[in-house]
């Protein structure tokens, strides 16, 4: 990302401002009294954050995305270490939950994704530095803000990360069309690291060929296949609906 970077939309805001991220100035649109503006502007006193309230025209200037009338300038997102996360992860006292994405390259089924590994109590997110997609503003945008609770990790390569929770005793789970065993025959008890592919391809072959158990979600109707940020939400609630139990 650039030196900063905009995000849009009031939630968006107010989430980085309560995970105490670097907020440079927010743009606010003249007039606005719903609540949840309300809340931003309690938020912006609070934190003593510069404001300037604008035309609807000037925010369109700043940006064609949908603002829903803010906009803030940000410091970028700053990765977390893998190993350093995953090592203070697997020390905690509950089983941990690691979210892998191998070639996803849609920024905002990415954001989506974000979203719901947050709702889901994923522990980190891992992607590869290279062939992914990349954290941009419309990331921030349709993750509404959740990609400022939760670390993010980047590696050279998702092989490695799966060798590295493999040998940390994580189970490694990918979702995959390629296999005759469901989501519901496995247990998710344990600590586990589930892995999503691209939309159009899915896991890799040489990531699928070291993962310890592959599963897909039944398809019920006549289309077989869900998008993959729909998936991945199918896959981390059954892990939730598991470990409710």
């Amino acid at each position: 990302m650039s030196k900063s970077t905009n995000i849009y939309g009031t939630r968006a805001i107010i989430e980085a401002i309560q995970a105490g991220k670097e907020i440079g100035k927010i743009y606010l649109q003249k007039g606005l009294s719903n609540p949840l503006s309300k809340e931003l502007e309690k938020l912006i006193r609070e934190h003593g954050i510069s404001v300037s309230y604008v035309p609807q025209e000037k925010l369109y200037k700043l940006s064609d995305q949908n603002h829903q009338g803010a906009i803030a300038t940000i410091s970028p997102i700053q990765f977390a270490e893998f190993e350093a996360t995953a090592e203070a992860v697997l020390a905690g006292d509950k089983p941990a939950l690691f979210l892998l994405l191998d070639q996803l390259t849609d920024v905002r089924n990415f954001g989506a994704i974000i979203r719901t590994a947050v709702c889901t109590g994923v522990d980190a997110i891992i992607i590869p530095k290279s062939g992914g997609a990349p954290v941009t503003d419309d990331t921030v945008k349709t993750s509404a803000g959740a990609i400022f609770n939760i670390p993010i990790c980047k590696v050279d390569h998702i092989k490695d990360a799966l060798f590295y929770l493999q040998g940390s005793g994580v189970q490694v789970v990918a979702a995959t069309e390629k296999t005759d065993d469901s989501i519901y025959d496995l247990d998710y008890s344990s600590p586990t690291a589930l892995v999503m592919g691209s939309e159009g391809k899915g896991v890799t072959p040489g990531v699928l060929k070291l993962v310890d158990h592959k599963a897909k979600l039944p398809m019920a109707g006549t289309i077989s296949s869900l998008n993959v940020s729909v998936a991945c939400g199918a896959f981390l609630y059954e892990i939730v609906r598991q470990r409710l139990k």
